[in-house]
């Protein structure tokens, strides 16, 4: 018999990366697409050898095809940071509703399976805590971050529509504050600004007074529970993320202490729109897909801590000798 084949669009980004490695694993033919306009080739270069991994570089706003038959499309293409999506409005708006379109379709022509990689920002700077899926959210829809989230929000309808209309099998994974190893330096989400900081010897920026919260959960913990997810039989979104909430303040002293740096913690302004809290609430993960986070945030840190490590030495940031 064939392999099953999967289609996962963003492949070569952080979360893609990390996806592709998980479905090779599991036997599956893989063909990864990006266009690397945020995405690094090298974080799958390791896959090249695989002679069931296959990358197209390619835009999936303008157009996607794919040859022979396709078991899942794993929509992951979007700019997912702050600075990414405030530099590239545009395409995070057209990634978001015509690149879902496409996708969407692509499934649909292909009789595959639909799992949409949506976002916590989707509760926006949210007014019920924690968030769980039932709630609408707080998003201004004409402000800095609104490209994102209703990029994301119109995602989700897109992606609805498609199942109820055409009987689509379609997944939809709201997914909260992730880390891990190859997130990019200095990509403006928390982690990949604070661990460069602190491994350079650097003050570590805190926006606003630090009292804001986050959750954040270890890549394969949230690899894990998309693979639940898509293979399960619910179609409404899924939170899968870290219940285990902290403060900015306190997390940036945690990456102070595993790093070992003499860092301290410098305040500036808060943006426009950010979320002053986080956290999802699981218990649909845990009820419908037995998932729940394992990696305790100390151990993940550790283990990406020597991912960045390599990245400041490569970029030039950190001598060879202290990596």
């Amino acid at each position: 018999m064939s392999k099953p084949r999967v289609l996962i669009t963003g492949g070569a980004g952080f979360l893609g990366s990390h996806l592709c490695e998980r479905f090779l694993r599991e036997g599956y033919e893989v063909i990864c697409m990006d266009n690397l306009i945020t995405g690094d080739i090298e974080n799958v270069s390791h896959l090249f050898s695989n002679r069931d991994f296959h990358f197209e570089d390619r835009d999936v706003t303008e157009y996607i095809h794919v040859s022979g038959k396709l078991d899942a499309i794993l929509h992951f293409a979007s700019p997912a940071s702050p600075i990414d999506y405030l530099e590239l409005p545009i395409q995070t708006l057209k990634v978001g509703s015509l690149g879902t379109h496409k996708a969407l379709g692509l499934a649909r022509a292909k009789g595959a399976r639909f799992l949409l990689a949506s976002t916590s920002e989707c509760y926006g700077d949210p007014l019920v805590h924690p968030q769980s899926e039932d709630y609408w959210g707080n998003v201004n829809p004409v402000g800095p971050r609104g490209v994102y989230d209703e990029a994301k929000r119109f995602a989700e309808a897109m992606t609805m529509a498609y199942h109820r209309y055409h009987g689509l099998e379609t997944r939809i994974v709201r997914i909260f504050n992730t880390y891990g190893p190859r997130m990019r330096l200095n990509d403006g989400r928390v982690l990949p600004a604070f661990m460069p900081q602190a491994l350079r010897g650097e003050s570590l920026t805190v926006f606003g007074d630090g009292s804001q919260t986050r959750s954040f959960c270890y890549v394969d913990d949230l690899v894990e529970g998309i693979w639940r997810l898509l293979h399960s039989d619910e179609a409404l979104p899924v939170n899968i993320g870290n219940p285990s909430e902290m403060t900015i303040l306190e997390f940036a002293r945690t990456v102070i202490e595993i790093t070992g740096s003499g860092s301290d913690v410098v305040f500036k302004p808060l943006p426009v729109d950010d979320p002053k809290i986080r956290q999802p609430d699981i218990s649909k993960a845990r009820r419908l897909l037995g998932w729940e986070p394992r990696v305790p945030l100390r151990e993940g840190l550790v283990k990406a801590l020597e991912s960045f490590r390599e990245r400041l030495v490569k970029a030039g940031e950190l001598p060879a000798q202290e990596a």
